[in-house]
């Protein structure tokens, strides 16, 4: 079964929301504690185990801040 990795580089991530609210595995949610550098809720990767690297999350952000690295669990 795939398996993913997220990464969110946060000085580009202007805390649209788009990656959290439509991710299929609930594996983001915005935080209401965490800032980028610019001020902007940032997301956070809340279930990592879960995440399948569909890269609906990447394909979704306006800024290009997300990357899912796609490996197989043995």
């Amino acid at each position: 079964m795939a398996k993913g990795r997220i990464t969110i580089d946060e000085n580009f991530c202007k805390g649209c929301a788009y990656c959290a609210h439509n991710c299929p595995k609930e594996c983001l949610e915005m935080s209401k504690d965490k800032f980028s550098p610019k001020g902007y809720f940032l997301p956070d990767i809340v279930n990592p185990d879960d995440c399948s690297a569909c890269g609906v999350c990447a394909w979704l952000c306006p800024e290009f801040a997300i990357e899912v690295f796609k490996f197989q669990e043995n």
